[in-house]
């Protein structure tokens, strides 16, 4: 019995002091090659500060319209205007970010 413990606290004892000598090695090469990566490919998100036509035209054909075209632009609105199921109807879109609809 005492063969069998001395063999198993001997085993135990071997994966504890090689659980430190891999960890250190592979942490220190993943480290560097993932900072070099995020440095090269990262781009920052686009800025919206207003609601462009383009924007507009997208919330309009979501919502059902087809044939959709910008009619007017403010600094307050974005109207568009389209057909839908029942004939040509117009939306308008408030000119801040996330084109919030104001009218249909």
């Amino acid at each position: 019995m005492t063969n069998f413990i001395a063999k198993a606290s001997f085993a135990a004892l071997l994966a504890i002091a090689s659980i430190p000598a891999t960890v250190s090695t592979a942490a220190a090469a993943g480290a560097e090659r993932g900072f070099i990566v995020d440095a090269q490919y990262h781009r920052p998100p686009p800025v919206y500060r207003g609601c462009s036509p383009v924007m507009a035209v997208r919330a309009a054909r979501w919502s059902g319209l087809r044939d959709v075209r910008v009619v007017n632009v403010t600094p307050r609105r974005v109207v568009v205007a389209g057909r839908d199921r029942r004939g040509w109807d117009r939306m308008t879109f408030a000119n801040v970010r996330g084109c919030p609809l104001i009218r249909r």
